[in-house]
């Protein structure tokens, strides 16, 4: 009978814990749902109640703007929110297209100034220059507005006017100037570097980017080429099917370049190639940096994991995060990070473990016990957690500070105007020139700016001169502290000759640019770019570009002296600030 009791006292037990258990799933779900109508509610209540009592009227537009930018900020950096009023922003994003006049710029003291100009766009056809100081738009006074908003008064619809007040070597200058659609070219440039290689420079993967790689890529062999370098070093990338396809130019029909996987299982997908490739069998070296991103990465990592070829330069940046867009009410747009995605070795390159935040909201690197091994196609060694490592590490040295000082604070970009105005009638790259001459100038160009810096050390030395007098130690050791700046003062002509081959070549980029455009600055800097002559001399010995593909050759590291290029757009404080116009 005890047994009998037991037994049912058992059964009775086991259902009400299933029960409990189905019972605590709804109630989780309900929970939850609860949760974002309760915080939902109190956000509506929290906006009315503003609206009715705060002293102040307030911008619903921009305080809701504000409020979701910063809910986004707790995400990762790639959830963004559009609203209407950035709708071109997010055109240009997706599509590289965009209304204006075919411009960058950039701030400079109470105006903003044209840093670049697109060849055969409206601003490059009206006669524009980089150096020119944007005074006025329509009438209206730009002075002291931000390069974001000059941006939006010179974009607009194509076919639509405007009247731009241009100031030039001291003179006010009008411009009318109608507004074209603009669109970036992903290959700015791409030519035959000797008799049989050929290169590509590739910037962006945007809309149909295909189409101007597999052009670039046809040419070049109908030019010969029997070896091609592929660059794509400070691409941050774009969209993962262009991706697909620029791999499909090198990769037969059927091989699967990169799959994703989330939380939403109708988002994972899986995606090979579906054409036949231009050539799967030309010997191929592709460029990458700490610039090279997302889509770059899917590129060199399948090209890598799949052997073949052979990728050069520096670790990548590390985002293996897969964002959609999903149109939202009255216009507004939402990218959202919705999957991971993970190379034909089975890694995924994600650096940055966002979903685990520090208590300071600051995102650490995803640690060497949490790597794993992989291997490519012929068995290498890969590994995930931190961006695409190259076959061969060329790692060049950043600039010397007075050249990061002399770029940042424009001085290199200042005298290149200068200089053009100077000679306006440069007609090719092969009569061009920097000479001993025109470095002196440049020198005295900077006696007349008053240029003058102060390097790490000095200012160091400054804080621990300022903390010494605070703590009442500086008068003890006075005699050590003057000492020590004397020693650690540096010498500005000094500088301005040790890093002259340096300062010359940042130069002679700015300038080539202003006659040639960013095409002729490319074309300019490869028979220099330490980068393009490994990947070209790698090409060349067939028989180590066999080994590395076949795993045989060790890893290589190599520290060469700074591609000047390759450094502006990998060290953050040597970047241009810049608006697309």
């Amino acid at each position: 009978m005890k047994k009998i009791r037991l037994t049912r006292m058992i059964i009775v037990f086991s259902l009400l814990l299933v029960a409990g258990v189905s019972t605590g799933f709804l109630v989780n779900q309900e929970s939850r749902d609860f949760k974002i109508a309760k915080n939902l509610d109190i956000f509506f209540s929290l906006f009315r109640e503003l609206n009715t009592f705060y002293v102040d009227p307030i911008n619903p537009d921009k305080l809701i703007k504000v409020a979701i930018d910063n809910m986004l900020k707790t995400l990762d950096p790639y959830t963004v929110y559009f609203p209407e009023s950035e709708a071109d922003e997010f055109a240009i994003l997706t599509t590289g297209q965009y209304g204006g006049i075919g411009s960058l710029v950039r701030a400079s003291g109470d105006y903003v100034v044209i840093s670049e100009v697109y060849k055969g766009f409206p601003a490059d056809k009206a006669g524009i220059k980089p150096g020119d100081i944007l005074k006025k738009v329509d009438g209206t006074s730009l002075k002291g507005l931000p390069t974001e908003s000059v941006s939006e008064k010179l974009k607009g619809d194509p076919g639509t006017a405007l009247n731009i007040t241009v100031g030039r070597n001291g003179r006010d200058t009008d411009y009318l100037i109608k507004r074209e659609k603009i669109i970036l070219p992903p290959v700015p440039y791409y030519g035959m570097i000797d008799s049989k290689t050929g290169y590509i420079r590739f910037t962006n993967f945007t809309q149909n980017c295909i189409e101007a790689v597999k052009s670039a890529l046809i040419d070049l062999k109908s030019q010969n080429a029997q070896q091609i370098i592929l660059d794509l070093r400070g691409n941050p990338g774009g969209l993962l099917t262009e991706a697909v396809e620029i791999v499909n130019l090198f990769i037969p029909e059927g091989t699967e370049v990169v799959s994703t996987k989330g939380k939403v299982k109708q988002f994972d997908e899986d995606f090979k190639t579906t054409k036949q490739p231009v050539d799967d069998k030309i010997p191929l070296a592709l460029l990458i940096n700490r610039g090279s991103a997302s889509a770059s990465e899917i590129v060199a990592g399948a090209i890598q994991d799949l052997d073949r070829g052979v990728i050069i330069g520096q670790r990548s940046y590390g985002k293996g995060l897969v964002q959609i867009t999903r149109p939202l009410v009255y216009n507004t747009q939402l990218k959202v990070t919705t999957a991971k995605y993970y190379i034909p070795s089975g890694r995924c390159i994600q650096a940055r473990d966002f979903s685990h935040p520090n208590e300071d909201g600051s995102v650490g690197i995803i640690p060497d016990s949490l790597i794993s091994e992989f291997k490519t196609r012929n068995g290498r060694i890969v590994k995930d957690g931190g961006g695409i490592t190259p076959d061969i590490e060329e790692v060049p040295p950043p600039l010397s500070q007075i050249s990061s000082e002399l770029y940042v604070r424009n001085y290199i970009f200042d005298f290149a105007t200068k200089y053009y105005w100077a000679h306006p009638n440069l007609k090719s790259p092969e009569e061009f020139k920097f000479t001993d001459q025109d470095y002196s100038d440049f020198k005295t160009f900077l006696e007349e700016r008053k240029f003058s810096y102060k390097t790490s050390t000095e200012e160091s030395l400054n804080e621990l001169i300022a903390n010494a007098k605070k703590e009442k130690y500086y008068d003890i050791h006075k005699d050590l502290f003057n000492d020590l700046e004397k020693d650690v003062t540096h010498n500005l002509d000094q500088d301005l000759k040790l890093f002259k081959n340096e300062i010359t070549d940042l130069l002679e980029d700015e300038i080539i640019s202003r006659y040639f455009y960013e095409s002729g600055a490319i074309a300019w800097t490869i028979g220099k770019d330490e980068q393009v002559l490994k990947a070209r001399e790698i090409l060349n010995d067939k028989a180590e570009y066999d080994s590395i593909l076949k795993g045989t050759a060790g890893s290589i590291l190599v520290t060469r002296k700074t591609d000047k290029n390759n450094t502006k757009s990998d060290n953050p404080e040597v970047r241009k600030v810049m608006q697309p116009l």
